[in-house]
């Protein structure tokens, strides 16, 4: 969802300025700090989406216009290439800008593993990198590519093909989840269980939510309470929690009590419930966010719980390649993982 942020950028050059000093601060003022920044969006591949008026166009990690706005909307880059909207069409660019893919489809997602989904007419298919439909529009959904296969409904089911199009599991679930280190959670009877490749049942439908692997382990739900369990269907960890996340970086976040904390995965507590809100550890650090009589602040733990950022933002993502995207007030900009500004607006 759009947010209405404006980023106002005043530049005065003084009477007294030489016109290359003048030239030196313009190139300077386009390069780090943008004017009229209204969205942006997380960094991938080293570009950020950013509106710019009412046009779209991407800055690299330093605020640097790299492509500029042009688009009437765009998306992350994957796999060297990005989403454009250009009128009511869809296409793609690649890192220069260029489009790579005329806009011709009513949507488009993200590259996954060389293949990217359109959609044509209400119908999901698949296209390759020259643009080329490689799987024809026939779904009523199709998901990205993942470990191979990909997740598609048509009439009311779900099921799996291959990058040829060929269903390797045939459409039978009331719901599905795409394949993560080697298994697929699916619904059966309102009950959650796990298959395989060959769309073999591994772990019986049995629980009342569940969620992808996540470095060998997955949640489960049992009544209101979530633990996890492992490949080989044992529960590790019981259910106990108000609500729990993957693992990520060797810790998960959990609820108890009202209050977010960090576990390991042997269960143990690595990080007492004490925050408001938490996000998963990416890169070392994650954002908690702290509510009290005194502040209502995001700011980023390391893994011992210790705040490495102080809490002083509003809103924040996690790190990805070096750098957080934050928010304070209408303001946007990306820390290092020093707290330091990379490039911000001036006020």
């Amino acid at each position: 969802m759009k947010k209405g942020i404006l980023f106002l950028i005043c530049l005065t050059v003084l009477a007294s300025v030489s016109c290359g000093q003048q030239k030196k601060m313009e190139e300077t003022r386009k390069s780090v700090i943008n004017p009229l920044i209204n969205w942006v969006q997380g960094l991938s591949e080293g570009l950020a989406p950013v509106g710019i008026g009412d046009k779209y166009g991407y800055i690299d990690k330093a605020g640097k216009i790299i492509i500029e706005p042009q688009f009437d909307f765009t998306f992350g880059f994957s796999e060297g290439l990005a989403s454009v909207k250009i009128g009511e069409r869809y296409g793609y660019i690649d890192k220069t800008g260029k489009i790579i893919i005329e806009p011709q489809f009513d949507f488009t997602f993200g590259f996954s593993e060389g293949l990217a989904g359109v959609m044509v007419d209400g119908r999901a298919g698949y296209i390759d990198k020259t643009g080329k439909i490689v799987i024809n529009p026939q779904f009523d959904v199709a998901i990205d590519f993942s470990e191979g296969l990909a997740l598609v409904r048509i009439g009311g089911k779900y099921g799996y093909i291959d990058r040829t199009g060929k269903y390797v599991i045939k459409p039978q679930f009331d719901n599905a989840g795409d394949f993560s280190e080697g298994l697929a959670h699916v619904n059966i009877d309102n009950k959650w269980g796990y298959v395989d490749k060959m769309g073999k049942i591994v772990i019986n439908p049995q629980f009342d939510w569940v969620s992808d692997f996540s470095e060998g382990l997955a949640r489960i739900m049992i009544g209101d309470k979530f633990g996890y369990i492992d490949k080989s269907r044992k529960i590790v960890i019981k259910p106990q929690f108000n609500s729990a996340y993957r693992f990520s970086e060797g810790l998960a976040r959990i609820m108890a009590d009202e209050k977010w904390g960090y576990i390991d995965k042997t269960g143990k507590i690595t990080i007492k419930p004490q925050f408001t809100l938490v996000g998963e550890f990416s890169e070392g650090l994650a954002g908690v966010k702290i509510v009290d009589y005194k502040t209502s602040k995001w700011g980023y733990i390391d893994k011992s719980g210790k705040f490495v950022i102080n809490p002083q933002f509003d809103r924040i993502r996690g790190f990805s390649e070096g750098l957080a995207m934050v928010e304070v007030g209408d303001k946007v900009g990306y820390i290092d993982k020093t707290g330091k500004y990379v490039w911000k607006p001036t006020k």
